[in-house]
């Protein structure tokens, strides 16, 4: 992996982290889940960062940014636009949503009804929407940055499974430590910083690094960890639904990623470890009622790793 791609990569993770402070992991997975061409799920409370988030990414990795707010009443065609009829031209002509841009913030997603959740799924799996038996190919990059408030507040409409599945990872922010919080009272409120972000690459650029994420080298023994995590999440007696063969494959696209980002061309166990609950926490379905995070924790401490 050549000096310069792990220079920019750096760059676009301090100037990231110059606007949210105090959430080194967390930036790193979202730099992971870009590089690595999946989507984003983040859950957390209201007020955490989740849109300062968004906005930053796009900023430094010079991409166009758009959101949607989610709401009870919102209408797919809300998302990926419609067809409209014009009498000028006598003819319908497709005018396109927010969702033709690089960076899409869907902002409280589970708020929405399931239909209008679904109108994300074509577009997340696909790259391109169908309106009126005509496909619509969206920018690339795409990435969909998704924050959903937790199911215990009012109001909110669960994910199905197939949904949760189109996003590689999903992670909360959550509070900031007490240096952060303390700068944050102090001013430091990140708009400031904000306001003078500059992209470190544009988007044929970030395409180029993409293409270096397969690239990463896994070794057999590594790719055996990985198997065996696999392995784990459908055999335990405690999990009733256990990672797929796609999720398998996220895991190991997100662990590449999670290298790169840190300046290696190889895979390590630390790397996997790193995003093994980001990756499938929201896949993994209990048989009880412990959450899926704390269920990958609990895998992944009892597998072994096995070099040689």
């Amino acid at each position: 992996m050549s000096q310069k791609v792990n220079q920019i990569i750096a760059q676009a993770h301090e100037a990231i982290g110059s606007v949210i402070l105090g959430k080194d992991r967390q930036i790193r997975l979202a730099l992971s889940a870009i590089l690595a061409q999946g989507h984003l799920l983040i859950e957390d409370l209201p007020g955490m960062g989740k849109t300062t988030l968004s906005q930053a990414l796009s900023k430094v990795l010079g991409l166009e940014y758009s959101r949607i707010q989610f709401t009870s009443d919102l209408l797919p065609s809300d998302v990926i636009g419609a067809s409209i009829f014009e009498q000028d031209q006598q003819r319908f002509k497709f005018h396109p949503g927010p969702v033709f841009s690089q960076v899409l913030l869907a902002d409280e997603l589970n708020r929405a009804t399931p239909k209008s959740q679904s109108a994300l799924l074509e577009a997340m799996e696909e790259g391109q929407v169908s309106v009126d038996g005509t496909s619509h190919p969206l920018p690339k990059p795409f990435f969909v940055i998704a924050t959903q408030n937790p199911q215990t507040q009012t109001g909110t409409f669960p994910l199905p499974e197939s949904q949760l599945d189109r996003f590689l990872m999903r992670f909360s922010l959550g509070y900031p430590d007490p240096k952060s919080e303390l700068a944050l009272l102090k001013g430091n409120n990140g708009r400031h910083a904000m306001s003078q972000l500059k992209p470190v690459m544009n988007s044929d650029q970030l395409m180029k690094i993409q293409q270096l994420v397969p690239q990463v080298q896994a070794t057999d023994s590594l790719l055996d960890y990985v198997q065996r995590l696999v392995a784990k999440t459908r055999e335990d007696e405690d999990c009733q639904l256990g990672l797929s063969p796609r999720g398998a494959l996220s895991l190991l696209r997100s662990a590449q990623a999670w290298a790169l980002v840190q300046g290696r061309n190889h895979v390590m166990p630390e790397d996997v470890q790193a995003v093994f609950v980001p990756v499938a926490g929201h896949r993994l379905v209990g048989r009880r009622e412990s959450q899926g995070d704390t269920l990958a924790r609990n895998l992944l401490a009892q597998v072994e790793v096995i070099t040689g």
